[in-house]
């Protein structure tokens, strides 16, 4: 029988303090998160240019605008509901909410507006299958991992990894109007690619989520478990990202480029996943070696993807 996760040791979050002053654009600008955003504004473009057919390029704006848009209000709701969670960690501290700078409600609002146009626009200029899967990955972000997942298991990475998984996909689905294997594939090389990522986070910034509560795997299952874990998701990317030229779906291009991004990830991953701590000084610079390199990777390789279309073209 599985043993109940071990009670987490934390303080109370502080409450959100009292707004000393209104919020201005900037404010709301960073509830979009928008150094997240840029990733999933990218690979949303290049699921829809790597998509096997031509769309009209107001039409294509218009898709990435909405991938945006909805980006930015699953965002805003992300940091309303998790307002008092972010003040009591360093690392988000300095929000508009927990700062002081803007009311929650604000941000709930400010969400669910961006969110509404995105997908009533998407509907309308683009068509309402794509629509449906910008909701569904709204719904994913906010409510199943935001509210549902990450306080209540350590597999919350894991499960939650789906919501920063559609941007392809609906990038492809708003070229084409349907959904093919290739699309899902997309999706699955995001969705592997999240525990390694943000796991590697989580191993240096454990203590802030072991002070608010949240169950993160290495605040509830260890260091050693958690470097396990990251090399387990680093091998089973590695043949996935080759899927799509083995499926025949791309050229050698992305072959040879996705073979030696994902060995170069697999080895980063091998680093820290057979690496142990010297001590309480241990800078852990494997992990954030492979931190910064898990965004390089994704770039890289959704970028590989689209040369290799546009190449194949010429």
């Amino acid at each position: 029988m599985a043993q109940p996760l071990p009670p987490l040791e934390q303080a109370p979050p502080p409450s959100v303090p009292v707004i000393d002053m209104p919020a201005d654009w900037r404010d709301y600008f960073a509830l979009t998160k928008p150094r997240v955003m840029s990733l999933v504004i990218f690979t949303g473009l290049c699921g829809l240019l790597a998509a096997p057919v031509s769309i009209n390029p107001v039409l294509g704006f218009t898709a990435i605008l909405c991938i945006a848009i909805a980006a930015g209000g699953a965002a805003a709701l992300n940091q309303w509901w998790e307002a008092d969670i972010d003040g009591g960690m360093k690392r988000t501290a300095g929000r508009p909410i927990p700062a002081g700078r803007m009311p929650a409600a604000n941000a709930r609002d400010f969400g669910i507006a961006l969110s509404f146009t995105a997908v009533i626009l998407m509907g309308l200029a683009i068509g309402w299958l794509t629509a449906v899967i910008l909701a569904v990955s709204i719904l994913y972000y906010a409510v199943v991992y935001t509210i549902w997942l990450k306080p209540r298991t350590p597999q919350n990475i894991v499960i939650g990894g789906g919501a920063g998984a559609f941007p392809p996909m609906i990038g492809w689905v708003a070229a084409t109007g349907h959904i093919t294997l290739m699309p899902v594939i997309l999706f699955a090389i995001i969705f592997f690619w999240t525990p390694p990522h943000f796991w590697a986070l989580a191993l240096f910034v454990q203590t802030d989520y072991a002070k608010v509560g949240i169950p993160m795997l290495p605040v509830v299952a260890g260091e050693a478990v958690t470097r396990r874990q990251i090399v387990v998701y680093a091998v089973l990317l590695f043949p996935l990202s080759l899927l799509p030229w083995a499926i025949g779906a791309t050229g050698l291009v992305y072959g040879v480029g996705a073979a030696v991004l994902s060995a170069i990830f697999l080895g980063f991953a091998l680093r820290v996943g057979f690496r142990h701590r010297s001590g309480a000084d241990d800078a852990m610079k494997p992990e954030k070696q492979l931190f910064g390199f898990s965004i390089l990777y994704l770039f890289a390789l959704f970028g590989i993807l689209v040369a290799d279309r546009w190449i194949g073209i010429a």
